[in-house]
């Protein structure tokens, strides 16, 4: 297998390991740690000398990393944190001063999880991603600007366009706040970190990883259900969301008059758990 990450990336621990994980007897060529480059300079010059197409250049010779999900750049004038990227940079999305002036509203549904249609129309998954990039990237949502830590130890600033990606999350954890139980929902999230940083690190093959799946795919079962976004000069708002089986229950969160909830009961509630909070004041 052969790639073209540097040695000073995370590219390259994950193309190795999830090859390593997969076929462990593979051979790996890595041109940047074997050939005797020193700069992404010195690659552009090869590139143009034996008539490579590369879309970097000597005026913008960014990294920069593309698929169905998001666009990555890194290098270049980005690698000064204080600089700010120039707008003709971007590829997918507009700029929030170049955006609508009227909000975009935008409905998506879920089934176990899974988003599967935009507006009612039923998509595929990549056409679905396709369709949200389009949407989001018109409206300037999902551009970020963060100082990354490497494995191998670099801090390192990259930006990135994820306008699909950002407005299918806001849209799914608004299903998830109506479909998911509080304490399946609040341990879900204590691991969302730990999962992502097995994937950031390349262990997407791990035991550990897959094990961490099941789990997460357990959660998923009973979150079906639509959300309504509000697209908007970059930012995205979720204003609805409604599920056949949402736990929501109307009678009992009513600040009006109801007959389910007897509020005297909460006295007692609060009195159990203040008990350890007032034994400590008094033993001080």
């Amino acid at each position: 297998m052969a790639h073209g990450a540097t040695g000073k990336g995370n590219d390259q621990v994950r193309f190795e390991l999830g090859c390593y994980a997969l076929k462990p007897d593979i051979k790996i060529i890595a041109p940047w740690r074997e050939w005797p480059f020193k700069s992404r300079q010195s690659l552009i010059e090869y590139a143009q000398k034996h008539g490579i197409p590369v879309t970097a250049t000597k005026d913008k010779p960014y990294s920069t990393d593309r698929n169905a999900l998001h666009i990555s750049y890194e290098g270049g004038i980005l690698e000064d944190p204080w600089t700010e990227p120039t707008d003709d940079m971007w590829t997918l999305m507009v700029s929030p001063e170049r955006a609508p002036d009227k909000p975009r509203y935008v409905e998506v549904a879920y089934e176990n999880g899974n988003p599967v249609s935009i507006d009612g129309i039923a998509m595929t998954p990549y056409e679905l991603l396709n369709k949200m990039n389009s949407i989001a990237g018109a409206n300037a949502v999902g551009r970020i600007d963060i100082v990354e830590n490497r494995y191998v130890g670099i801090k390192s600033r990259g930006v990135y366009e994820t306008p699909g990606g950002t407005a299918l999350h806001a849209a799914h954890r608004a299903v998830e706040s109506i479909t998911m139980d509080r304490e399946v929902l609040h341990l879900r999230d204590s691991l969302i970190s730990k999962y992502a940083e097995m994937v950031y690190y390349g262990y997407w093959f791990s035991p550990e990883r897959l094990a961490l799946q099941k789990f997460i795919d357990e959660t998923q079962t009973n979150v079906s259900g639509t959300a309504r976004l509000k697209l908007y000069k970059g930012s995205c708002y979720v204003v609805g969301r409604k599920s056949p089986v949402s736990l929501y229950d109307a009678g009992l969160a009513t600040f009006e008059e109801e007959d389910v909830y007897d509020q005297a009961d909460a006295a007692g509630f609060i009195k159990l758990n203040a008990l350890r909070l007032k034994n400590a004041r008094i033993n001080r």
